[in-house]
């Protein structure tokens, strides 16, 4: 006898239970930063093995094998070997194929028994390998999920902008950020050279107060800032090699507001009407000056500026009466044709609802970057044709340890309610064609906080993360805090480590028995948050005597000027009041965290240097100091101290 309807149902949960077998065989889609745009799942995994090789098939891809294979090692301590030719079993095949679809940054990745990247483009390609990068180091043996992987970008412009000009950032961080923005598919770093500090903190006295301009200057003699600047050479250097990992230099010299440290050095063309940091728009000699000024870096066949965008600022000018208004106008018109007559494409700061006006400005061709609604309609700059840039202030901008803006980003807001389409409050439609992407920015406006670029780049890599994510994928599908939780497991980029990581776990982390004078520890810095003890059995030392140094900071056993325990970077130094007597043996314990550098004698708190209000024009203004430490550890200095049982932790005990 036959149950049709037995059978039925029989047949069913075994087609219900094939299929969920199935599913649960497919591999779910990696966790990568940005999100993958589409992921089809196969069975089993892509394992390397030592015979690694990266194959590519077309000359300008040997560079970005080259870089891969450079990355790969820096990450997994394996160089894969290059080579042109047939693609076998177990290698990376890296192949420029069109795709309509896919647009100029898109790629696919099919991992299979072997992982063939294509791209209709060459920055698709070198994307297609930051992912790869990406899910290779979340597991021991580097492998691969197979799959099938489509990803390309929502908005073409994705990037940071930093203050360079009120405080001086090395060019070696500089590098090291342009290297972290690309890993995490970010393509534009816009470098502000030239600003000024505000002027209630300097005794409102603009002759007192700070200013600089970070370039090499030929043109001008002494222009160049006294304590921090770059040479054309390495600008040059650093703009090129930018260039082989597809993030663009944009360089900003912000006129004609902003502008001390050029009246400084020329005062006769500083406004006495508007301030000392505005231009005098009235005055021959500001045009005279300024056209020599960007002719230093704009012209010849290789110039300064390498890339194709120069930033000319035009922001927050005074705007008191429809005269001045007329001027600014027509200054930003003719240095947007200023800087086109060399062949780049001018960019500027929204200003032009600030400064409504009959004389004309330059739209076709432009880039305007949106700050601020009030200074620059969206809308209204969209109807003119402007290409918009969306870095609105009170979402995006980070002022670290001002009583405005952000000291952090609101990253679960960023991530969960912002996109480029947000422009302040006005929305525009998901990739209006008006919008060309989305940044954010530090503005070191404080000058003379005590802020580290340690601080700084702490602040900036989480927010990186997340404006990578929604710059590129507007509308991910997991949630933030998957992806807060899940963030940390990737490195900043390959051969980059600026928040002194050190392992992933909390715990002992570093141990010897005993330092000796001049060594070499494994570890340049640990960063925040950490604990370094000690035995120390003190002897008499000399002024400036360290206990250890790394590139960014010197942890002094008798400081320069008093003999004390304390700590120098970004030429601050701070001490802690403390210096053991001779013969004296003691157990030293130093904390560090964000905001503040604790340091423990025989288990008990000596002195916390925390964050502290410092006062100016008898108490009318004030500032907020820090006094942090990524403590250094990869040089011991040359003490005459017994430095015995050194641990080092990775956690604050509580």
């Amino acid at each position: 006898m036959r149950y049709p309807i037995l059978n039925k149902s029989i047949g069913t949960l075994c087609l219900l239970l094939y299929i969920a077998l199935e599913i649960s065989a497919q591999n779910t889609k990696p966790f990568v930063i940005p999100e993958l745009k589409e992921w089809k799942g196969k069975e089993g995994y892509f394992v390397p093995n030592s015979q690694l090789r990266i194959i590519y098939n077309e000359p300008a891809l040997q560079k970005i094998a080259e870089t891969f294979a450079d990355d790969y090692q820096a990450l997994f301590g394996i160089r894969p070997q290059i080579a042109q030719g047939k693609v076998n079993k177990g290698d990376f095949f890296l192949t420029l194929k069109t795709d309509r679809k896919l647009g100029k940054e898109g790629y696919t990745i099919d991992i299979t028994d072997y992982v063939k990247v294509s791209a209709p483009e060459t920055a698709g390609i070198y994307w297609g390998t930051r992912t790869l990068l990406q899910i290779g180091e979340q597991n021991d043996n580097h492998q691969l999920p197979k799959g099938l992987i489509r990803d390309f970008p929502d908005y073409s412009m994705r990037g940071f902008m930093i203050d360079c000009g009120r405080k001086y950032i090395p060019i070696n961080y500089l590098r090291d950020l342009a290297k972290v923005l690309s890993y995490y598919k970010m393509n534009v770093l816009h470098v502000h050279l030239n600003d000024n500090g505000f002027k209630q903190f300097f005794n409102h006295d603009w002759d007192k107060t700070y200013a600089a301009f970070r370039l090499e200057c030929e043109t001008f003699p002494g222009l160049t800032a006294r304590d921090g600047y770059y040479t054309k050479q390495e600008f040059i250097e650093f703009q090129d090699e930018a260039t082989t990992y597809f993030v663009e230099i944009i360089p900003e010299i912000d006129v004609p507001a902003h502008t001390l440290a050029f009246s400084h050095y020329k005062p006769e063309i500083g406004s006495k009407q508007y301030g000392m940091d505005h231009l005098d728009l009235s005055n021959p000699e500001t045009y005279t000056f300024l056209n020599a000024l960007f002719k230093e870096y704009l012209e010849g066949e290789e110039p300064v500026f390498r890339g194709p965008r120069v930033h000319i600022g035009t922001d927050e000018y005074s705007n008191k009466d429809k005269e001045v208004v007329e001027q600014f106008r027509a200054f930003t018109d003719h240095y947007i044709r200023y800087v086109e007559s060399f062949g780049k494409k001018a960019c500027v700061w929204g200003a032009l609802t600030h400064a409504p006006g009959e004389t004309p400005v330059k739209v076709e061709n432009v880039d305007m970057f949106t700050w601020n609604n009030n200074f620059a309609n969206p809308r209204e700059m969209a109807k003119l044709g402007y290409k918009q840039i969306c870095i609105p202030d009170w979402a995006v901008y980070i002022v670290p340890l001002a009583p405005y803006y952000h000291d952090y980003l609101d990253n679960k807001y960023l991530y969960e309610e912002w996109t480029p389409a947000h422009v302040g409050k006005v929305m525009f439609d998901e990739k209006d064609p008006a919008i060309l992407g989305g940044m954010f920015a530090v503005w070191n406006d404080l000058v003379g906080n005590g802020i580290s670029v340690k601080d700084i780049h702490h602040r900036v890599f989480p927010s990186l993360q997340t404006m990578a994510m929604k710059t590129w994928n507007a509308n991910p599908l997991i949630t933030f805090d998957i992806f807060d939780s899940n963030r940390m497991a990737l490195s900043e980029a390959p051969g980059v480590n600026q928040l002194g990581r050190i392992g992933d776990k909390p715990g002992l982390v570093y141990e010897t028995a005993n330092v000796q004078p001049g060594a070499k520890l494994p570890f340049p810095e640990i960063g925040y948050n950490y604990t370094v003890t000690f035995d120390l059995d003190a002897q008499s030392e000399a002024l400036g005597t360290e206990l250890f140094r790394s590139p960014d900071a010197v942890f002094y056993l008798s400081d320069p000027v008093s003999g004390l325990f304390g700590f120098a970077r970004d030429g601050y130094l701070n001490t802690f009041g403390f210096s053991p007597y001779p013969g004296e043996k003691i157990n030293v314990r130093i904390e560090g965290d964000p905001l503040s550098t604790s340091l423990y004698i025989n288990g008990k708190l000596f002195k916390k240097l925390d964050v502290q209000m410092q006062f100016y024009n008898s108490g009318k203004d004030s500032m907020k100091y820090i006094r942090t430490l990524v403590f250094p550890l990869e040089k011991a200095g040359n003490f005459k101290s017994r430095i015995t049982n050194l641990k080092v932790y990775n956690h604050i005990p509580k």
